[in-house]
């Protein structure tokens, strides 16, 4: 499957993210971290929490659950998770995103 992000996205350091069928690009600021994965294949994400997420699908569906309510998102939709909440997703492949974690250490680079 080709790399749905340009040059600019995929020359970024890899986001080190424990998850099979990932590609994941890290951009580093001061407070947040900007983060543009690709997941080839499906993946559960088990219900955590962390710092404020906001995110914008790229391409393919997400199911996430946000404080127990099941919500699906798909290419242009857009997505806030608020600090501290629980959340857990089913992520199917083909899913592309853009996701911005309102803390400056959420992956550190691979």
């Amino acid at each position: 499957m080709p790399n749905i992000f340009p040059d600019p996205i995929t020359n970024l350091p890899q986001a080190d993210i424990p998850l099979n069928g990932i590609q994941a690009y890290l951009s580093q600021s001061t407070g947040h971290q900007i983060v543009f994965m690709d997941f080839s294949e499906d993946v559960e994400l088990p219900e955590h929490n962390h710092a404020g997420q906001w995110g914008i699908v790229v391409n393919g569906k997400i199911d996430l659950f946000i404080a127990g309510v099941k919500h699906t998102f798909s290419k242009g939709d857009s997505y806030y998770i608020p600090e501290g909440v629980n959340h857990a997703a089913k992520i199917y492949a083909g899913y592309a995103d853009v996701t911005f974690f309102n803390q400056e250490n959420r992956y550190k680079v691979k």
